[in-house]
């Protein structure tokens, strides 16, 4: 036979490597594939330190699982190595890639194996991972005491196959084992469900899933917790400690209770059907409600599973160790299961509570129904359906709201609630987009169980947490709609909402939203009421406007100014007034409600340069506008803090009319405008356009005939009293005839002087004051004054036999005694200011006047009297006759109809108060009245002439 060929060293490593990865395959322990590859790689490397380690996911964090050392001294090998960022055992893990190490000693990023190499002098070391599938398992060290870290290509090779079919074999392993678990997982719960068949109540049932989930997941304690919702808490009703003791009874839960204000991040998760868990360094929660949760409970680890019922949470199942812990996926597969059955099982017992609950919930339905479709008030029947909603649902507070959309913000349109609470005065904010959609799109009522960390419904947080309200329950009452009638039941503790309870207000809410469109409508009605009554009102205006001619203009502009502010409700109303061919306009203002909307009133706009204007002026009706769009030149004189919505109209009548004002309305940011009322106020604004035009016409033409009626007489009265000098003249001329001597020819060149001063005056009057008077400024003896007008009376005195007494002068008049009554100071040498011609005209109608009422043989009394520094008063007294409605008529007080007949139309009243509209433009005052005697009185008041004071 031939001898066997001795084996090449190439060939040894061949077969060796087959050997192992052979042995790798079939072997089904860790601890045997672990020592089979150690040997391995002490055989065919030499390599004095060995490091095997297994990748934990969870805990991010390597364990030790064996080795060798130069001291053979393995204890270090078995460690347990937390990765940190930037660690190289860490870069190994997340990259999956071999990194090598020239000297350890001296590297700073390995923790804990520096010392050791400067302990066995180990220098170059290779780090290799361990991977299955892109999957890190875990790594493996090798160092040596030479420098340097670099294999060859086939020493290399035969290593990253060793630990790939390692990590194979690992895999396998893994899966083997969760399968086991899973299938020992079926066991126990099997044999939980039939246990659960033969026991009689739900305390018996619960022990029986207490016992075995303690008995399966073996942790320190096991307790079941249950949730109550009025008290808004957690109490331990069952746990593996004692079941049967008192202490787990629901007298004593105050002691075992955990409140959810305590913990929302937990009962948050619960609700949601998470299971939370807690183990070594790894947690579902975040840290802070963490550590909490942990100290309340005084454990290290935690697994809680919830109890859940139609979406209710009923409580939560919790496995707890005093020791850290790391929790498995069969742990929290059988907690949940377990917590499942738990589910399964308690609606068991309360099904006839429910059933009750239910029935009386359709009792309750049917007698609101009932009162919401009967002929009763509303106002009644909310009071009675808010009573039984609040007794049912052991709420405090009863809330209807509406959506104002005038005021973007919803008003509270009925409240209940007990006795000793007081009701709500705020209005809400509207609500943001997010629970717009959210009531929109809802099916039921939107619950709040902790309005303190809940985000829904934020902006109405602080007037509710501010009225002592914690949990709301709030339901559109027109479901698929928008939520512009709301159904809000309060709180003012913590609250957890059952389904039933959810379902019960949505029904309640949709059968008051059937009331509350009904009201709707008849509130709709009532704002067009409101209009037709707002259009009244400024049809009024213009009638009420005739009481003052001279402020008729500013009465309406005012007046319909308010009417529209308090149409619209809103905080500002003024208008920007201007003449045709004027640049700057005035502000008028209307209404200012309050501090935050005062402008500058007394500011002037320019109209080429003020946007206001400009906009309103280019725009066919009304232009909405926010203090955003405004230039800073508008935001100086309109300058309210309160400004947010501004509405502007220009005053248009036709088109071949130019607007001579623009109307300007403002109230806060978040007001908002509807078409009706938009339409509306468009409506009054051109009313008002035409109204004021036509008052303005009124005035103008008034004036103008006014001032015609003044001229006509000034001129006629001027004119007779020229043709009374001319005719003097000349009669005075002829007595004298031709002038023979010297005296009489200077007599004769006197009247000629005379006459021709009388033919200038003549044509200084027909030249200077052809259509408008012309006032002068001019001082005269009041002395003088009531000589020359008795004077030009003296023929119609003789006339009558009327004799006259001029009283106040200092000086008696024949067979007269001084009157006691009135100061005899010397008064004659005052003199009065002011256009002499036309003052001493309207004494002298003032003297005919009376002359004219007179009988035969009467009596006048010129008073003279001075007021004080600036007025001297002359009071002209007769004994005749006078119309009462003339003298009605003639005080300035009277409203005066311009259509109707009047007394001041025809002599003498045409005359009369043609003098009292001069005296006043000559800043003198003229009044008429009787005295108790019968006697009529003329009260002149003159202005006295500066060298008086």
């Amino acid at each position: 036979m031939r001898q066997p060929q001795k084996l090449t060293a190439a060939e040894q490593q061949i077969l060796s490597l087959g050997r192992i990865l052979q042995s790798l395959r079939e072997e089904d322990n860790v601890d045997a594939l672990i020592a089979t590859t150690i040997s391995y790689l002490q055989e065919q490397f030499d390599y004095s330190l060995i490091w095997i380690a297994f990748y934990d996911r969870l805990n991010h964090m390597l364990f030790g699982k064996g080795g060798t050392t130069p001291s053979n001294d393995t204890s270090f090998l078995k460690q347990r190595v937390v990765l940190n960022p930037g660690d190289l055992l860490e870069q190994v893990v997340i990259e999956q890639r071999p990194l090598g190490v020239a000297d350890l000693r001296s590297e700073m990023r390995v923790e804990g194996w520096q010392q050791l190499a400067q302990k066995f002098n180990i220098q170059g070391t290779i780090i290799v991972p361990i991977c299955y599938k892109n999957r890190c398992l875990g790594l493996v060290l090798l160092g040596y005491e030479r420098w340097g870290y670099l294999l060859s290509g086939e020493a290399r090779a035969r290593l990253m196959m060793v630990l790939g079919e390692l990590g194979a074999a690992l895999h396998e392993m893994e899966m083997d084992l969760q399968h086991k678990q899973t299938q020992r997982l079926d066991e126990p719960l099997l044999k939980l469900l039939e246990n659960l068949r033969t026991l009689n109540n739900l305390e018996q049932r619960l022990e029986a899933v207490v016992e075995a989930t303690h008995k399966f997941v073996l942790p320190t304690h096991t307790n079941i917790y249950w949730f109550e919702r009025e008290g808004y808490y957690f109490w331990r009703r069952v746990s593996n400690r004692n079941a049967n003791s008192s202490f787990f009874q629901k007298s004593q839960q105050a002691e075992t209770k955990i409140t959810v204000h305590e913990l929302s991040d937990f009962y948050i998760a619960l609700s949601v059907n998470e299971i939370v868990w807690i183990g070594e360094g790894r947690s579902s929660l975040q840290s802070n409600f963490t550590v909490t949760l942990l100290q309340r409970l005084g454990v290290r680890s935690l697994l809680a599973a919830p109890i859940i019922w139609q979406k209710e949470l009923l409580g939560f199942l919790a496995v707890e160790n005093t020791e850290a812990r790391i929790w498995t996926e069969t742990d929290k597969n059988f907690v949940k299961s377990a917590a499942g059955l738990i589910s399964l099982i308690t609606p068991l017992e309360e099904t006839e509570t429910t059933i009750q609950r239910i029935q009386d919930d359709a009792y309750l339905t049917g007698q609101i129904a009932q009162g919401i479709y009967s002929d009763r008030d509303i106002q009644e029947i909310l009071a009675n359906c808010g009573a039984k909603v609040l007794q049912r649902l052991a709420a405090t507070r009863f809330l209807l709201l509406h959506y104002d959309p005038d005021q973007n913000s919803y008003q509270i349109f009925y409240q209940t609630q007990p006795y000793n609470r007081r009701p709500l005065t705020c209005t809400l904010d509207a609500l943001k987009d997010v629970d717009w959609q959210l009531l929109l799109r809802s099916t039921e009522a939107v619950a709040i169980e902790n309005l303190d960390s809940d985000l829904r419904f934020f902006n109405w947080r602080p007037p509710f947490i501010a009225n002592g309200v914690r949990s709301l329950l709030i339901s559109n009452c027109a479901v698929g709609n928008a939520p512009k009638i709301l159904l809000a039941i309060a709180t003012e503790a913590h609250c957890s909402w059952t389904s039933l309870e959810k379902e019960l207000v949505q029904v309640v809410g949709q059968q008051i939203g059937v009331v509350m469109r009904q009201w709707q409508l008849h509130y709709q009605t009532e704002q067009q009421q409101k209009i037709l009554q707002s259009f009244q009102q400024c049809l009024r205006i213009l009638e009420q406007s005739q009481t003052a001619a001279t402020q008729t203009l500013k009465h309406l502009e005012r007046t319909a100014l308010e009417q529209i502010a308090s149409f619209l409700n809103c905080s500002l109303t003024l208008m920007l007034s201007w003449q045709p061919g004027e640049n700057i306009a005035k502000i008028i203002s209307g209404v200012i409600a309050n501090s935050q909307f005062e402008i500058l009133t007394d500011s002037l706009v320019p109209l080429q340069t003020e946007a206001l204007i400009q906009w309103a002026l280019v725009t066919d009706g009304i232009l909405p506008l926010t203090v955003n769009d405004l230039p800073p030149t508008t935001r100086t004189w309109l300058n309210g803090a309160g400004i947010g919505q501004i509405l502007v109209m220009a005053l248009r009548t036709t088109a071949d009319y130019q607007p001579t004002g623009v109307v300007v309305i403002a109230d806060h940011y978040e007001r908002q405008w509807s078409e009706d009322s938009l339409n509306a106020t468009e409506t009054l604004v051109c009313q008002l356009a035409w109204s004021r035009r036509w008052l303005q016409i009124t005035q103008m033409l008034e004036s103008r005939t006014e001032e015609l009626q003044q001229l006509n007489w000034y001129k006629h009265r001027r004119l007779q009293d020229i043709q009374r000098t001319v005719t003097q003249l000349l009669t005075q001329m002829h007595d004298l005839g031709i002038p023979a001597n010297e005296l009489t020819h200077m007599r004769y060149q006197q009247l000629l002087r005379q006459l021709d001063n009388t033919t200038a005056s003549m044509t200084a009057l027909l030249k200077l004051e052809l259509w408008q008077l012309q006032m002068s400024l001019e001082s005269i003896p009041i002395a003088s004054l009531l000589k020359r007008s008795l004077e030009r009376v003296d023929n119609l005195l003789k006339q009558q036999k009327l004799w006259v007494g001029v009283h106040g002068l200092g000086q008696k008049e024949e067979g007269e005694e001084s009157e006691k009554n009135y100061s005899l100071l010397p008064h004659s040498s005052l003199a009065i200011a002011g256009d002499v011609v036309k003052i001493e005209l309207v004494l002298h109608e003032l003297l005919v006047a009376a002359c004219q009422r007179s009988t035969g043989g009467g009596r006048i009394d010129i008073w003279c009297r001075r007021l004080d520094e600036r007025l001297l008063e002359v009071s002209i007294t007769d004994n005749g006759s006078i119309e009462p409605q003339l003298l009605i008529e003639l005080h300035q007080d009277t409203p005066k109809d311009v259509l109707a007949p009047s007394r001041l139309e025809q002599l003498p009243g045409l005359h009369l108060t043609i003098c009292q509209k001069l005296m006043h433009q000559l800043g003198g005052e003229l009044h008429f009245y009787q005295l108790p005697d019968s006697r009529v009185v003329s009260r002149l008041l003159l202005p006295l002439a500066s060298n008086n004071y």
